[in-house]
């Protein structure tokens, strides 16, 4: 079928206005009778939850969670951007539009980035009336900073804890809701499937996690908000439990699936400090406002450095590679998070990584500690401030913007980081690949939705930094809650949705065989000996720099470790209890699949761009020299697949990208 992405006709600024005065609205008597399921409680499920429920319709909210204040948003850290201009640096709607869809590499949507950066401003208002106290300048108004990929401060935090407070917006709004009965709260449960009746999405199988107990669950529509597929790494900054399972599923019953090769993998996170880690932290982008960037310049110092011979303080200006200034003087340390990434490889690959393993590199903040101590001593009249004065108060400024974080990476890495430069090496982080979605948020599937980091939406192939929390809840309390009711018009007699039929007993039996083959199967080797095997695979040949030949290497060894997986896994205990290892095994089984699929579609992508890079396509001269090669006039369109069983028989749809309003050139941060 074609992919039709349903975007409205006219010019991009009235599209989504002109589009609201035209949908059809379902009045409030009417939305007494209809449910609306929404699987997954971060930002983009929460508040599309408590938006719903404010209007009026009857929601029942999922989380494996045993709270949706748990939901991964929690650890989001560094900000959310909105086109407030507050800054009175040049900032609006349009060039919020625009460096999205440059920091995507011209790979998205226009007219659902247009409409993210237009909602943008009602968001920040929003969450102030619900009390998120976000940072604030002397005077008492919202403050600002810059994140990666543009010139101007536009986005909006609090602390290093941005996500949190969001969340905790949004879990109140939910509360509310809850309290007065119009959601209804599944804590510890885990959609196992969703239940298709005459082609449209009407409910979904989940197991309490608890008891083990398989329910159904029935809705006029259904709304996946579960978030991204990062843990198919195996070591990523997501939680332990983050998974793909709720959109996999829906891929395999027919919502097409786009660019899963569009993964970032975040410059800043604290190393790897062995093969026993079960997962990465995350070290904010707010950091690279105010931290440079740096390896030796000379081999014979990085030797000295790692042998313990040398601290990187002894190291003088001159003998430090500042190596993000250097290479890109316009945007310095704030370049967009695939640029940083890849350069800090490079940086490592050639052998100037810092730590034992030789991957990390420097982040250091001594002179943003020195620059703020001199402005107030300035501030505070003293003449003559010491350098320990001026230390001293440099490092409460520094402490007041990003204390959380940095007392985070001492409890982690047992180091003052005010003292001596943080280390820091890339890790998978974010995926902008996800299910695919219209101008609507629908999936290819009638009455399935999808949002938040769970669809392929408005990145393109690289996520701007502080644009996740936007996206998650522009798409929950913003655009949704239009556009399902446009759906959900022509239900408003169809009654409640039975859960003795035929499609429901068929669901219910394909979950409980997969959890029985789980619970019987007589393998002799753990759930995590499979996914480390894979994030292995997945991290060493389709992470930060892939190729042909190693891609089609990553399909055969994926296809092999799954084919052992089922042969070979073991899951203790029992099927009626609380069972973490069998909730693993079904997410690894998923991810067995979309590892696959997701090295097809980087194969298949024969171009670099964003957080795709192909080794094969680079700039060899010209001031570009080294950077992504994209090729536009064969890979402008978003790789849609459509399941077919096993995942290298997946077929490919395309939509092609059509660039009305931003000029398609060359990504430049130089």
């Amino acid at each position: 079928m074609a992919l039709d992405s349903k975007v409205p006709k006219g010019p991009i600024k009235d599209k989504w206005t002109d589009y609201k005065n035209h949908i059809d609205l379902v009045n409030p008597a009417n939305k007494r009778h209809i449910d609306v399921i929404v699987v997954g409680t971060g930002l983009a499920g929460g508040s599309a939850a408590a938006t719903l429920a404010e209007l009026g319709y009857n929601v029942k909210a999922f989380a494996y969670q045993d709270s949706p204040r748990r939901a991964h948003s929690i650890a989001a850290q560094g900000g959310i951007n909105a086109a407030k201009n507050y800054q009175g640096d040049g900032d609006s709607t349009y060039r919020l539009f625009y460096d999205t869809v440059k920091g995507g590499d011209y790979r998205s949507r226009e007219a659902n980035v247009y409409r993210l950066a237009e909602v943008s401003a009602n968001i920040i208002d929003q969450c102030v009336a619900q009390g998120v106290p976000f940072a604030r300048d002397y005077g008492g108004l919202l403050d600002n900073r810059s994140f990666g990929g543009v010139l101007v401060s536009r986005t909006f935090y609090a602390k290093g804890q941005t996500g949190q407070q969001l969340l905790l917006g949004a879990y109140s709004a939910m509360n509310r809701q809850i309290a007065r009965g119009k959601i209804e709260m599944f804590n510890r449960h885990e959609m196992l499937d969703v239940v298709k009746v005459d082609g449209k999405a009407r409910g979904i199988i989940t197991r309490n996690l608890i008891t083990g107990e398989i329910e159904r669950h029935s809705a006029h529509a259904v709304v996946i908000a579960s978030g991204g597929y990062g843990n198919v790494y195996f070591l990523s900054t997501n939680a332990m439990g983050s998974n793909a399972t709720a959109a996999w599923k829906i891929h395999k019953k027919g919502a097409y699936f786009a660019n899963p090769c569009y993964t970032q993998i975040h410059p800043t996170c604290i190393p790897r400090s062995g093969d026993y880690q079960s997962k990465l932290t995350l070290m904010s982008e707010s950091l690279r406002n105010d931290g440079r960037i740096w390896v030796p310049k000379n081999m014979d110092d990085v030797k000295a450095i790692r042998e313990g011979r040398k601290k990187p303080t002894d190291l003088s200006e001159e003998e430090r590679d500042y190596y993000l200034e250097r290479r890109y003087p316009a945007f310095g340390n704030l370049v967009p998070r695939d640029v940083a990434s890849r350069a800090a490889k490079e940086r490592c690959d050639a052998g100037y990584g810092v730590n034992a393993t030789g991957e990390a590199v420097y982040l250091d903040f001594a002179s943003a500690i020195e620059r703020y101590g001199k402005e107030q001593a300035k501030i505070q009249n003293i003449e003559n401030a010491s350098e320990a004065k001026i230390y001293e108060l440099g490092q409460a400024i520094v402490e007041a913007k990003y204390g959380n974080l940095f007392q985070m990476y001492e409890k982690i890495v047992d180091e003052n980081p005010y003292k001596t430069p943080m280390m820091i090496y890339p890790a998978t982080h974010y995926t902008m690949g996800g299910v695919w979605v219209d101008y609507n948020l629908m999936t290819t599937v009638d009455g399935l939705y999808c949002i938040g980091e769970a669809n392929f939406s408005d990145h393109g192939a690289n996520r701007l930094g502080a644009s996740a929390l936007m996206q998650g809840l522009a798409d929950g309390y913003f655009v949704l809650p239009y556009t399902i009711g446009d759906y959900l018009s022509q239900d408003i007699r169809t009654g409640k949705i039975p859960t003795d039929t035929k499609e429901f007993d068929e669901a219910e039996k394909e979950v409980k065989d997969r959890i029985d083959f789980f619970i019987n199967n007589k393998g002799t080797k753990s759930v995590d000996h499979f996914h480390k095997r894979l994030g292995k695979v997945m991290w060493d040949k389709v992470g930060m720099a892939r190729n042909e030949k190693g891609l089609k290497e990553a399909m055969a060894e994926i296809k092999a470790i799954r084919e052992e997986f089922w042969k070979e896994v073991k899951v203790p205990g029992n099927a009626d209890e609380m069972n973490p290892e069998l909730e693993k095994a079904g997410r690894v089984a998923d991810f067995l699949e979309l590892g696959e699929l997701f090295a097809k579609d980087a194969l298949v992508r024969e171009e670099s761009c964003g957080g795709h890079f192909r080794e094969e396509s680079v700039e060899l001269d010209g001031p570009q020299k080294g950077e992504a090669k994209r090729n536009d006039k064969d890979f402008a369109f978003v790789s849609a697949w459509e399941y077919k069983g096993e995942p290298a028989d997946a077929v490919l749809h395309k939509e092609e990208l059509e660039f009305n309003d931003i000029e398609l050139k060359q990504r430049s941060y130089k």
